[in-house]
């Protein structure tokens, strides 16, 4: 496993996890399904509440991720099966370890510290890695496709709806500019190529983030289908909650907020769910001092409805 400074380990912080501790109780014989298991931390907090009956379930398309929770959560007095699976298939994966029903959903929805650091994910535009950006590597198509092979004007849409970014038309006319010379094979390549085409003369690009930020989080969303697989995620819930069993959601974007945001107020409307967060809940000052990950960390609850 190959690491972007000096091969070494990136500490992963969960984000928000004590506040989810003091939102959700599970009981000691508890069934939890972490959707973005990661290096276990949200796990292993809510794994020390569980018994030998209490099982917890992670889903992962990362290896890496895997192996570090299963080291991470080896010594819980709870069951915990480890299934390396994209989110979306979660309702066929937990059924098929005999389970009908869960009473606590967590997804955390942001890319890890040592997934950014991971030279072989290539999702760093502050470090020259291969453009590849797979979180799962079973996926066919890198960044480097999309980049290198996509017209001008569908990249230039691509930018603006996953990344939300208005100089989207720029940035694409840039980047077919510069891979007519050379093809675009290093995030280091793409990153330059998209600082110099916001860098306008006699105009501050005023922003707190790195310039191409949003370009790198479109690529990274279309790579991986994040989106349609989040949808997938939200629709396979209201099935598989127990009655008064919970969904927590910890979206890094506003497109993936609004798609947590609207699935609640769909099923609140059909009497489903009982949203827990009438806001979402976002990290505090000293959080974010802790972790810089957490500072755009949005946190939404729901609850099922006994009835359904």
């Amino acid at each position: 496993m190959l690491y972007a400074m000096n091969n070494s380990v990136v500490e992963h912080i969960p984000v928000l996890a004590k506040t989810l501790a003091e939102q959700i109780n599970l009981p000691s014989d508890g069934v939890m399904v972490d959707a973005t298991i990661g290096q276990g931390g949200h796990s292993f907090l809510f794994g020390q509440t569980l018994g030998p009956e209490g099982v917890i379930i992670g889903l992962d398309v990362d290896e890496n991720s895997i192996q570090r929770a299963q080291a991470r959560l080896n010594d819980l007095a709870c069951k915990v099966i480890f299934i390396k699976s994209n989110f979306s298939q979660i309702n066929e994966q937990v059924n098929s370890q005999g389970i009908k029903g869960v009473d606590f959903i967590l997804a955390d929805l942001g890319v890890c510290s040592a997934q950014l650091a991971d030279i072989e994910m290539g999702l760093s535009f502050l470090h020259d890695m291969p453009l590849d950006m797979r979180i799962d590597k079973r996926l066919e198509t890198t960044a480097a496709d999309i980049v290198n092979k996509t017209s001008e004007k569908s990249l230039a849409d691509l930018i603006y709806e996953f990344g939300q970014d208005r100089a989207s038309r720029r940035i694409s006319r840039f980047i077919v500019r510069s891979r007519q010379r050379r093809q675009i094979v290093t995030t280091g390549q793409l990153a330059a190529i998209v600082c110099k085409a916001l860098a306008r003369p006699g105009r501050k690009r005023r922003e707190r983030i790195h310039p191409a930020t949003r370009t790198f989080q479109a690529l990274r969303i279309a790579v991986n289908n994040e989106l349609e697989n989040l949808k997938k995620l939200l629709g396979s819930a209201p099935e598989l909650l127990n009655e008064n069993g919970h969904i927590a959601v910890i979206s890094f974007h506003s497109l993936e907020d609004k798609l947590v945001k609207d699935d609640f107020k769909q099923n609140k409307s059909e009497g489903i769910y009982r949203i827990i967060t009438k806001k979402p809940i976002v990290a505090t000052r000293d959080e974010i001092a802790d972790n810089r990950r957490a500072r755009s960390a949005k946190l939404r609850i729901a609850q099922k409805n006994m009835d359904n």
